[in-house]
């Protein structure tokens, strides 16, 4: 309430101007959150509730309690796609932000010591950025088509450079399962890795030099400052891409379904679109119910185990 409404005898109390001033800031967050409840938690609300039904699309929605978690928990195929999206989901972000933290490194402290400066990147480091970042403005359906060409059998560059030293390449897409996964995870590393080296240059940017010229009086190495001064420092950043890298890795939808023959790799969003297809709407929800709970169990596995003392600086 505005100073010149507000009661004498309440004015000046501490309680009153705390309430009001929670209730200004309420007033500016009300219009957004209702805005957020109806286009974000309200489509939760009814994905939940079809996940419980035999929904084919139609306007009737007939209740059948857990027979589409029991049809999903018997469902070979599910199961063979929910492991090869757990694979990407634990290989995918270990690679790419290791990665990212590398050339990360390298872009900012990596290079020779200059003059005055306690640390610098390598030459040509702003070029390496906008290099490595190139990648996050392509389109997903480009990407996936351009690696399809390189993975491709019998025309494929990758193939093609094999056969000019007289090896004869592997069918990348259709042959072993193992080849195929391989290949998506090339792709997905290679997508997101320039995004995390930009991440993670800019939060090691921010480290104060004066710590890193407290380590070289010390007489440490890169490796040591590195593993004992930045990845502490940036700690929190890391656990922050790790959580959004494995959300990535579980919707590798696009790539996937874009780059691979039918048969050869069958990841969960894509068995799901399947299921959509076939107009299986509410079996395909439940499937997507479970993605979102195995997203908030991912994250909350990474926030508790990657939880500790936060460093100032």
């Amino acid at each position: 309430m505005p100073p010149r409404f507000t009661p004498e005898r309440v004015r000046y109390d501490r309680r009153y101007r705390t309430l009001d001033k929670y209730r200004f800031i309420a007033g500016f967050l009300v219009i957004p959150l209702v805005f957020y409840g109806i286009f974000v938690i309200s489509p939760f609300i009814q994905a939940i509730y079809y996940s419980f039904t035999d929904w084919a699309g139609g306007p009737i929605a007939n209740f059948n309690g857990f027979g589409n978690y029991v049809k999903m928990w018997n469902d070979e195929r599910f199961w063979d796609s929910a492991t090869t999206s757990l694979t990407l989901l634990v290989v995918a972000p270990l690679v790419t932000l290791v990665l990212g933290m590398f050339f990360a490194y390298m872009i900012t402290a990596g290079g020779r010591h200059r003059k005055g400066q306690a640390i610098a990147g390598v030459a040509g480091s702003s070029f390496y950025k906008v290099v490595y970042f190139f990648p996050q403005v392509l389109s997903v359906a480009i990407i996936a088509v351009v690696w399809g060409r390189v993975f491709n059998t019998n025309s494929g560059l990758l193939n093609g450079s094999l056969s000019a030293f007289g090896i004869t390449g592997p069918a990348w897409l259709g042959g072993e399962h193992m080849l195929a996964l391989i290949a998506v995870l090339t792709v997905i590393c290679w997508s997101f890795v320039g995004f995390y080296v930009v991440l993670f240059s800019a939060a090691m940017g921010a480290i104060p030099k004066d710590i890193y010229e407290a380590a070289l009086l010390d007489g440490a190495g890169r490796g040591t400052t590195f593993f004992k001064v930045t990845l502490p420092l940036i700690w929190d950043t890391v656990r922050t891409g790790w959580i959004y890298m494995g959300i990535q890795a579980l919707d590798s939808f696009a790539i996937v379904l874009v780059m691979m023959p039918k048969h050869a790799l069958k990841v969960t969003p894509v068995f799901l679109y399947e299921r959509f297809r076939e107009g299986q709407f509410g079996y395909a929800t439940a499937i997507g119910v479970v993605l979102l709970v195995l997203s908030v169990v991912f994250s909350l596995i990474i926030m508790r185990v990657g939880n500790r003392d936060r460093i100032e600086y």
